[in-house]
């Protein structure tokens, strides 16, 4: 290992999500945040590496005074036909993201699917889907291939989906980014 290994491999990271990034269909991410801002309650689901973006996204609505809520927490309000729920998977088949969405659209919420593969289980519930066509188990033509291991590519692209959204609703909103910190944690 040497320095201009890391270099390639920053090199490498970066330019697929960039590429990752660009593929998202803009109008979609414009329903998206129509729809949370539309929201009472923005919960959020998925599992491992997922569920981590995901929390980092609602950590950084939650900064920008939308209430958000991770699912399984345990300060979890219930869900109502207020709210969206906000679904992490890249397959669309993930066991129980796929059984909170039914319930949450049970229950009347919206249900939003943010995944590589558009003709998964999700595609009988969501309200919307905003596809980050990257490299999946569906093996579509159009996915955008990767050299990291397993779905990496998917849930970088992800939280840095999060980021961009999240910059566009402090632009779109007016929002002077230096009094955002009223709403950082400061237990610390």
């Amino acid at each position: 290992m040497d320095r201009q290994q890391y270099e390639r491999m920053a090199v490498l990271v970066t330019e697929e999500c960039l590429r990752a990034l660009r593929a998202v269909d803009s109008e979609a991410v414009v329903t998206y945040l129509n729809t949370i801002l539309e929201a009472e309650k923005v919960f959020f689901v998925g599992v491992g590496r997922v569920l981590l973006s995901l929390q980092a996204i609602a950590k950084r609505y939650a900064h920008l005074g939308i209430r958000t809520v991770v699912v399984g927490e345990i300060t979890e309000p219930a869900i109502t036909k207020k709210d969206v729920l906000v679904v992490g998977s890249g397959s669309g088949e993930t066991m129980f993201p796929l059984g909170i969405a039914r319930k949450a659209k049970s229950i009347g919420a919206k249900v939003v699917h943010i995944g590589s593969s558009p003709n998964s289980s999700m595609k009988e519930i969501e309200d919307l889907f905003v596809r980050i066509p990257v490299e999946s188990r569906a093996k579509m033509a159009d996915e955008i291939q990767s050299k990291q291991p397993m779905t990496s590519l998917f849930e970088q692209a992800l939280l840095l989906f999060g980021d961009t959204t999240a910059m566009m609703l402090v632009e779109d909103q007016g929002i002077n980014i230096e009094e955002l910190w009223q709403y950082h944690a400061n237990l610390e």
